[in-house]
């Protein structure tokens, strides 16, 4: 079991800092952030080299990875966030499909949620993509942990004019 209300509240500080950077307080940005989730799972699949059936070469290593799945991470919360779907805490069950089809089902929610935004779907989106954190065995403390060390990152970007 997973706590999410420290990440929760993390991310908002971090979506108040790029709202007012960059000067964008209450614009609705659920595309952009749908597609930038979109676009980092991608990365995040791309990292896994799960689907590479052509190629010989494995995986990235295991932090490349979870840096990937952390950044996946800021954007679900962030979408939760704007829509007031705030969850307390998620299991980290282990998953019995392939990756290959975690990822697709992955996808496959994201989109169900763009077209019905509702906190069901978006719980579904949230289970589905801890699934997929644990078929990659990504603990919950290591996932909180990169995720600390990504929103400093994130933060100091900001600082930086990123």
């Amino acid at each position: 079991m997973m706590e999410l209300h420290q990440m929760f509240y993390i991310q908002s500080q971090l979506d108040k800092k790029i709202a007012e950077s960059n000067e964008i307080q209450g614009k609705d940005l659920t595309t952009e952030k749908i597609l930038a989730l979109l676009v980092e799972l991608g990365e995040l699949a791309n990292e896994t080299r799960s689907f590479k059936f052509w190629s010989v070469k494995g995986p990235s290593e295991r932090e490349i990875i979870l840096e990937e799945y952390v950044d996946c991470l800021h954007f679900i919360l962030s979408i939760g966030l704007d829509k007031g779907y705030v969850i307390s805490k998620v299991d980290l069950l282990d998953c019995h499909k392939e990756i290959n089809e975690l990822f697709c089902d992955v996808f496959e929610k994201t989109i169900q949620f763009k077209n019905e935004l509702t906190e069901e779907t978006y719980l579904d989106l949230f289970e589905t993509f801890f699934a997929l954190g644990r078929k990659l065995t990504f603990k919950g403390d290591e996932i909180l942990q990169s995720y600390l060390e990504k929103n400093q990152i994130n933060h100091q970007r900001q600082n930086d004019g990123y």
